[in-house]
Protein backbone atom coordinates (compact mmCIF):
# COMPACT_ATOMS: atom_id res chain seq x y z
CA UNK A 1 0.00 0.00 0.00
CA UNK A 2 1.53 3.32 -1.03
CA UNK A 3 0.93 6.29 1.25
CA UNK A 4 1.71 9.92 0.49
CA UNK A 5 3.26 11.68 3.51
CA UNK A 6 3.18 15.44 4.01
CA UNK A 7 5.07 16.88 7.00
CA UNK A 8 5.24 20.48 8.20
CA UNK A 9 7.80 21.20 10.93
CA UNK A 10 7.66 24.37 12.99
CA UNK A 11 10.66 25.36 15.16
CA UNK A 12 9.29 26.47 18.51
CA UNK A 13 12.63 26.99 20.24
CA UNK A 14 16.12 25.57 20.22
CA UNK A 15 15.96 21.80 20.36
CA UNK A 16 12.17 21.60 20.32
CA UNK A 17 10.03 21.07 17.22
CA UNK A 18 6.40 20.35 16.50
CA UNK A 19 5.58 18.03 13.63
CA UNK A 20 2.26 17.71 11.89
CA UNK A 21 1.89 14.62 9.73
CA UNK A 22 -0.93 13.80 7.37
CA UNK A 23 -1.23 10.36 5.83
CA UNK A 24 -3.55 10.46 2.85
CA UNK A 25 -4.63 8.32 -0.04
CA UNK A 26 -2.25 8.66 -2.98
CA UNK A 27 -3.36 11.54 -5.18
CA UNK A 28 -5.87 12.83 -2.62
CA UNK A 29 -5.18 16.13 -0.84
CA UNK A 30 -8.67 16.91 0.43
CA UNK A 31 -9.31 16.78 4.19
CA UNK A 32 -12.34 14.63 3.34
CA UNK A 33 -9.93 11.80 2.55
CA UNK A 34 -7.65 12.30 5.53
CA UNK A 35 -6.60 8.94 6.89
CA UNK A 36 -4.54 10.19 9.82
CA UNK A 37 -3.59 13.55 11.32
CA UNK A 38 -0.97 13.50 14.05
CA UNK A 39 0.80 16.18 16.07
CA UNK A 40 3.90 15.48 18.12
CA UNK A 41 6.44 17.66 19.88
CA UNK A 42 10.07 16.61 19.84
CA UNK A 43 12.77 17.37 22.37
CA UNK A 44 16.42 16.44 22.95
CA UNK A 45 15.14 13.40 24.86
CA UNK A 46 12.63 12.54 22.15
CA UNK A 47 14.24 13.45 18.84
CA UNK A 48 12.23 14.18 15.74
CA UNK A 49 13.55 11.14 13.90
CA UNK A 50 12.32 8.83 16.68
CA UNK A 51 8.85 10.36 16.63
CA UNK A 52 8.59 10.11 12.86
CA UNK A 53 9.78 6.50 12.83
CA UNK A 54 7.38 5.51 15.62
CA UNK A 55 4.43 7.18 13.97
CA UNK A 56 5.05 5.59 10.61
CA UNK A 57 5.62 2.21 12.23
CA UNK A 58 2.30 2.53 14.05
CA UNK A 59 0.55 3.36 10.80
CA UNK A 60 2.20 0.77 8.56
CA UNK A 61 2.74 -2.10 10.98
CA UNK A 62 -0.69 -3.56 11.57
CA UNK A 63 -2.18 -1.93 8.49
CA UNK A 64 -4.50 -3.95 6.29
CA UNK A 65 -3.51 -4.11 2.64
CA UNK A 66 -6.16 -4.21 -0.05
CA UNK A 67 -6.22 -7.50 -1.97
CA UNK A 68 -9.36 -7.18 -4.07
CA UNK A 69 -11.97 -4.49 -4.61
CA UNK A 70 -15.11 -6.01 -6.08
CA UNK A 71 -16.60 -2.87 -7.61
CA UNK A 72 -19.79 -2.62 -9.71
CA UNK A 73 -17.75 -1.69 -12.80
CA UNK A 74 -16.18 -5.15 -13.10
CA UNK A 75 -17.88 -7.13 -10.36
CA UNK A 76 -19.11 -10.10 -12.37
CA UNK A 77 -15.78 -10.57 -14.17
CA UNK A 78 -14.39 -11.71 -10.83
CA UNK A 79 -17.10 -14.25 -10.02
CA UNK A 80 -18.20 -17.61 -11.41
CA UNK A 81 -21.89 -18.43 -11.85
CA UNK A 82 -23.13 -21.71 -10.38
CA UNK A 83 -25.34 -23.68 -12.77
CA UNK A 84 -25.49 -27.13 -11.14
CA UNK A 85 -28.43 -28.28 -8.99
CA UNK A 86 -28.64 -26.62 -5.60
CA UNK A 87 -26.62 -28.68 -3.08
CA UNK A 88 -29.05 -27.60 -0.34
CA UNK A 89 -31.99 -29.06 -2.32
CA UNK A 90 -33.71 -25.74 -2.80
CA UNK A 91 -36.71 -25.06 -5.02
CA UNK A 92 -34.49 -22.96 -7.25
CA UNK A 93 -32.99 -22.88 -10.73
CA UNK A 94 -29.60 -21.19 -10.81
CA UNK A 95 -28.99 -19.44 -14.13
CA UNK A 96 -25.70 -18.95 -16.01
CA UNK A 97 -24.55 -15.38 -16.43
CA UNK A 98 -25.93 -14.85 -19.92
CA UNK A 99 -29.41 -16.06 -19.02
CA UNK A 100 -29.37 -14.18 -15.73
CA UNK A 101 -28.52 -10.94 -17.53
CA UNK A 102 -31.17 -11.51 -20.19
CA UNK A 103 -33.77 -12.14 -17.50
CA UNK A 104 -32.75 -9.01 -15.61
CA UNK A 105 -31.62 -10.97 -12.55
CA UNK A 106 -28.14 -9.40 -12.51
CA UNK A 107 -27.14 -5.92 -13.56
CA UNK A 108 -25.11 -2.86 -12.69
CA UNK A 109 -27.38 -0.02 -11.65
CA UNK A 110 -27.60 2.84 -9.15
CA UNK A 111 -29.33 3.04 -5.78
CA UNK A 112 -29.47 6.03 -3.43
CA UNK A 113 -26.93 7.73 -5.67
CA UNK A 114 -24.39 4.89 -5.48
CA UNK A 115 -23.37 2.49 -8.24
CA UNK A 116 -24.34 -1.03 -7.18
CA UNK A 117 -24.59 -4.53 -8.53
CA UNK A 118 -28.02 -6.06 -8.23
CA UNK A 119 -28.58 -9.81 -7.89
CA UNK A 120 -32.20 -10.89 -7.77
CA UNK A 121 -34.72 -13.58 -8.64
CA UNK A 122 -37.61 -14.06 -11.02
CA UNK A 123 -40.68 -12.37 -9.57
CA UNK A 124 -43.13 -12.52 -12.49
CA UNK A 125 -43.62 -16.18 -13.44
CA UNK A 126 -45.19 -19.32 -11.99
CA UNK A 127 -42.20 -21.65 -11.59
CA UNK A 128 -43.04 -25.31 -10.87
CA UNK A 129 -39.47 -26.40 -11.69
CA UNK A 130 -37.88 -23.95 -9.26
CA UNK A 131 -37.64 -20.16 -9.15
CA UNK A 132 -34.82 -18.72 -11.30
CA UNK A 133 -32.07 -17.14 -9.20
CA UNK A 134 -28.29 -16.72 -9.08
CA UNK A 135 -25.43 -18.11 -7.05
CA UNK A 136 -21.95 -16.68 -7.63
CA UNK A 137 -18.52 -17.50 -6.16
CA UNK A 138 -15.36 -15.40 -6.27
CA UNK A 139 -12.63 -16.61 -8.59
CA UNK A 140 -10.09 -15.80 -5.89
CA UNK A 141 -9.84 -17.87 -2.72
CA UNK A 142 -8.65 -16.67 0.66
CA UNK A 143 -6.74 -17.86 3.72
CA UNK A 144 -7.31 -15.45 6.61
CA UNK A 145 -7.81 -11.73 6.23
CA UNK A 146 -10.49 -9.07 6.43
CA UNK A 147 -13.64 -9.10 4.27
CA UNK A 148 -15.84 -6.00 4.16
CA UNK A 149 -19.15 -5.85 2.28
CA UNK A 150 -21.43 -2.83 1.90
CA UNK A 151 -25.06 -3.74 1.21
CA UNK A 152 -27.59 -1.06 0.27
CA UNK A 153 -30.31 -3.71 0.08
CA UNK A 154 -30.59 -7.37 1.02
CA UNK A 155 -33.32 -9.89 0.19
CA UNK A 156 -36.34 -8.90 2.25
CA UNK A 157 -37.66 -11.09 5.08
CA UNK A 158 -40.05 -13.15 2.96
CA UNK A 159 -41.62 -16.59 3.34
CA UNK A 160 -39.76 -19.19 1.31
CA UNK A 161 -36.46 -17.32 0.97
CA UNK A 162 -33.01 -18.42 2.10
CA UNK A 163 -30.38 -15.80 1.16
CA UNK A 164 -26.74 -16.01 2.22
CA UNK A 165 -23.43 -14.17 2.00
CA UNK A 166 -20.76 -16.68 2.95
CA UNK A 167 -17.37 -18.27 2.31
CA UNK A 168 -16.66 -21.93 1.58
CA UNK A 169 -13.66 -24.15 0.87
CA UNK A 170 -13.20 -26.63 -1.99
CA UNK A 171 -13.74 -29.81 0.08
CA UNK A 172 -16.74 -29.23 2.31
CA UNK A 173 -16.88 -29.62 5.25
CA UNK A 174 -13.17 -30.43 5.71
CA UNK A 175 -12.03 -27.03 4.41
CA UNK A 176 -14.78 -25.17 6.21
CA UNK A 177 -17.57 -22.67 5.71
CA UNK A 178 -18.18 -19.23 7.23
CA UNK A 179 -21.74 -17.93 7.00
CA UNK A 180 -21.49 -14.17 7.46
CA UNK A 181 -25.11 -13.32 6.65
CA UNK A 182 -27.88 -15.91 6.51
CA UNK A 183 -31.50 -16.47 7.40
CA UNK A 184 -34.82 -17.86 6.23
CA UNK A 185 -38.43 -16.79 5.91
CA UNK A 186 -39.41 -13.92 8.22
CA UNK A 187 -36.22 -13.87 10.29
CA UNK A 188 -35.44 -10.47 11.80
CA UNK A 189 -31.92 -11.16 13.10
CA UNK A 190 -28.89 -12.37 11.22
CA UNK A 191 -27.45 -15.82 11.85
CA UNK A 192 -23.66 -16.28 11.70
CA UNK A 193 -22.42 -19.85 11.49
CA UNK A 194 -19.27 -21.93 11.09
CA UNK A 195 -19.43 -25.39 9.49
CA UNK A 196 -16.47 -27.77 9.85
CA UNK A 197 -15.44 -31.37 10.24
CA UNK A 198 -14.84 -32.89 13.69
CA UNK A 199 -12.81 -31.13 16.35
CA UNK A 200 -13.97 -27.51 16.29
CA UNK A 201 -16.06 -26.02 19.11
CA UNK A 202 -16.58 -22.47 20.32
CA UNK A 203 -17.20 -20.77 23.66
CA UNK A 204 -17.81 -17.20 24.77
CA UNK A 205 -14.32 -16.02 25.72
CA UNK A 206 -14.64 -12.46 24.42
CA UNK A 207 -17.36 -9.86 24.57
CA UNK A 208 -19.77 -9.86 21.64
CA UNK A 209 -23.37 -8.84 21.17
CA UNK A 210 -24.93 -12.00 19.74
CA UNK A 211 -26.10 -15.15 21.46
CA UNK A 212 -24.57 -18.60 20.95
CA UNK A 213 -27.26 -21.06 19.89
CA UNK A 214 -25.01 -24.05 19.20
CA UNK A 215 -21.34 -24.46 20.04
CA UNK A 216 -20.12 -27.47 18.02
CA UNK A 217 -19.08 -26.49 14.49
CA UNK A 218 -18.94 -30.12 13.28
CA UNK A 219 -21.70 -30.66 10.72
CA UNK A 220 -22.33 -34.09 12.24
CA UNK A 221 -22.10 -33.06 15.89
CA UNK A 222 -24.06 -35.24 18.31
CA UNK A 223 -27.01 -33.49 19.91
CA UNK A 224 -27.37 -30.99 17.05
CA UNK A 225 -29.27 -31.09 13.78
CA UNK A 226 -27.27 -32.29 10.79
CA UNK A 227 -25.23 -29.40 9.36
CA UNK A 228 -26.32 -27.04 12.13
CA UNK A 229 -22.75 -25.98 12.91
CA UNK A 230 -21.85 -23.47 15.62
CA UNK A 231 -24.32 -20.60 15.38
CA UNK A 232 -24.47 -17.11 16.83
CA UNK A 233 -27.62 -15.01 16.35
CA UNK A 234 -27.27 -11.23 16.22
CA UNK A 235 -29.09 -9.15 18.83
CA UNK A 236 -29.74 -6.21 16.49
CA UNK A 237 -33.13 -6.29 14.68
CA UNK A 238 -31.58 -4.10 11.98
CA UNK A 239 -29.08 -6.83 11.09
CA UNK A 240 -31.24 -8.82 8.66
CA UNK A 241 -33.84 -8.53 5.93
CA UNK A 242 -36.56 -5.94 6.36
CA UNK A 243 -34.86 -4.31 9.34
CA UNK A 244 -31.62 -3.83 7.42
CA UNK A 245 -33.40 -2.46 4.36
CA UNK A 246 -35.40 0.00 6.48
CA UNK A 247 -32.19 1.84 7.45
CA UNK A 248 -30.63 1.87 3.99
CA UNK A 249 -28.44 -1.17 4.54
CA UNK A 250 -25.08 -1.38 6.23
CA UNK A 251 -21.67 -3.02 6.34
CA UNK A 252 -20.61 -6.49 7.42
CA UNK A 253 -16.94 -6.89 8.30
CA UNK A 254 -15.36 -10.30 8.93
CA UNK A 255 -11.89 -10.69 10.42
CA UNK A 256 -10.45 -14.19 10.08
CA UNK A 257 -7.20 -14.95 11.92
CA UNK A 258 -5.42 -18.00 13.27
CA UNK A 259 -7.10 -17.50 16.65
CA UNK A 260 -10.66 -16.44 15.92
CA UNK A 261 -13.27 -15.33 13.40
CA UNK A 262 -14.98 -12.04 14.28
CA UNK A 263 -17.98 -10.51 12.54
CA UNK A 264 -19.14 -6.90 12.94
CA UNK A 265 -22.37 -5.34 11.72
CA UNK A 266 -22.37 -1.58 11.14
CA UNK A 267 -25.76 -0.02 10.33
CA UNK A 268 -25.85 2.80 7.79
CA UNK A 269 -24.75 5.96 9.58
CA UNK A 270 -22.60 4.02 12.06
CA UNK A 271 -19.89 2.78 9.69
CA UNK A 272 -16.36 3.55 10.97
CA UNK A 273 -14.59 6.33 9.11
CA UNK A 274 -11.58 4.15 8.41
CA UNK A 275 -13.81 1.74 6.47
CA UNK A 276 -15.29 4.60 4.46
CA UNK A 277 -11.79 5.96 3.79
CA UNK A 278 -10.50 2.61 2.57
CA UNK A 279 -8.01 2.04 5.42
CA UNK A 280 -9.86 -0.31 7.80
CA UNK A 281 -8.33 -1.01 11.19
CA UNK A 282 -10.45 -3.40 13.29
CA UNK A 283 -8.33 -2.66 16.35
CA UNK A 284 -9.70 0.89 16.34
CA UNK A 285 -13.40 0.00 16.08
CA UNK A 286 -15.35 0.84 19.21
CA UNK A 287 -18.35 -1.29 18.30
CA UNK A 288 -18.70 -4.68 19.96
CA UNK A 289 -18.60 -7.48 17.35
CA UNK A 290 -21.87 -9.19 16.52
CA UNK A 291 -20.09 -12.54 16.88
CA UNK A 292 -16.70 -13.87 17.93
CA UNK A 293 -15.95 -17.49 17.12
CA UNK A 294 -13.09 -18.74 19.27
CA UNK A 295 -12.44 -21.79 21.38
CA UNK A 296 -11.13 -25.30 20.90
CA UNK A 297 -10.57 -25.06 17.16
CA UNK A 298 -7.65 -24.90 14.74
CA UNK A 299 -8.83 -22.09 12.49
CA UNK A 300 -5.85 -22.56 10.17
CA UNK A 301 -6.65 -26.24 9.58
CA UNK A 302 -10.45 -25.94 9.58
CA UNK A 303 -10.80 -23.06 7.09
CA UNK A 304 -8.73 -23.34 3.91
CA UNK A 305 -8.95 -21.67 0.48
CA UNK A 306 -12.37 -20.11 1.02
CA UNK A 307 -14.24 -18.41 -1.82
CA UNK A 308 -16.83 -15.68 -1.31
CA UNK A 309 -20.34 -16.84 -2.24
CA UNK A 310 -23.56 -14.84 -2.68
CA UNK A 311 -26.82 -16.61 -3.41
CA UNK A 312 -30.58 -16.70 -2.96
CA UNK A 313 -32.22 -20.09 -2.73
CA UNK A 314 -35.73 -21.12 -1.71
CA UNK A 315 -37.06 -23.77 0.66
CA UNK A 316 -34.51 -26.60 0.65
CA UNK A 317 -33.01 -28.36 3.65
CA UNK A 318 -33.42 -25.47 6.08
CA UNK A 319 -36.21 -23.17 4.88
CA UNK A 320 -38.26 -26.10 3.61
CA UNK A 321 -37.61 -28.12 6.74
CA UNK A 322 -39.01 -25.48 9.09
CA UNK A 323 -41.89 -24.34 6.87
CA UNK A 324 -44.64 -26.09 8.83
CA UNK A 325 -43.43 -24.60 12.12
CA UNK A 326 -42.91 -21.03 10.88
CA UNK A 327 -45.64 -18.67 12.06
CA UNK A 328 -46.78 -16.36 9.32
CA UNK A 329 -45.70 -18.71 6.54
CA UNK A 330 -47.13 -22.19 7.12
CA UNK A 331 -50.73 -20.99 6.73
CA UNK A 332 -50.04 -19.58 3.26
CA UNK A 333 -49.50 -22.90 1.45
CA UNK A 334 -49.28 -26.62 2.11
CA UNK A 335 -45.55 -26.57 1.43
CA UNK A 336 -42.73 -24.10 0.94
CA UNK A 337 -42.28 -25.17 -2.69
CA UNK A 338 -45.99 -24.61 -3.40
CA UNK A 339 -45.79 -21.09 -2.07
CA UNK A 340 -42.60 -20.20 -3.94
CA UNK A 341 -43.95 -21.67 -7.19
CA UNK A 342 -47.27 -19.85 -7.20
CA UNK A 343 -46.55 -16.45 -5.66
CA UNK A 344 -43.98 -14.70 -7.85
CA UNK A 345 -44.97 -11.17 -6.78
CA UNK A 346 -43.95 -12.00 -3.21
CA UNK A 347 -40.31 -11.94 -4.33
CA UNK A 348 -40.11 -8.50 -5.92
CA UNK A 349 -37.89 -7.32 -3.05
CA UNK A 350 -35.79 -10.49 -2.97
CA UNK A 351 -32.55 -9.03 -4.26
CA UNK A 352 -29.09 -7.89 -3.20
CA UNK A 353 -27.81 -4.38 -3.98
CA UNK A 354 -24.07 -4.43 -3.29
CA UNK A 355 -22.03 -1.25 -3.22
CA UNK A 356 -18.73 -3.14 -2.89
CA UNK A 357 -16.92 -6.06 -1.38
CA UNK A 358 -13.30 -5.50 -0.34
CA UNK A 359 -10.76 -8.01 0.92
CA UNK A 360 -7.60 -7.22 2.86
CA UNK A 361 -4.67 -9.02 4.43
CA UNK A 362 -2.63 -7.97 7.44
CA UNK A 363 0.50 -5.97 6.70
CA UNK A 364 3.81 -7.11 8.11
Amino acid sequence: MSIAIYAVIYVLDAGFHTIYIELQRPGRRSPDHLALLARYTSSPMNPLSTILFSLLAHRVIGAYNLIEHYHPNDFFANFDFWTAPDPTNGHVKYLPEGQARAAGLVQKTTMNGYPVVRLGVDHTNITPMGRPSVRIASKRSYNQGLVIADFLHVPNSTCGTWPAFWMVGPSWPTTGEIDIYEGVHLNSRNGMVLHTGPGCTISKRSNFAGQIQTSNCDVNAPGQYTNQGCRVVADDPRSYGHGLNSIGGGVYATLWTANAIKIWFFPRGEIPEDIENGFPNPESWNAVPAAVFEGDCSFDASFVNLRIVINITFCGDWAGGVWSSTDGCASRAMSCADYVTNNPAAFEDTYWAIRYIKTFNKGS
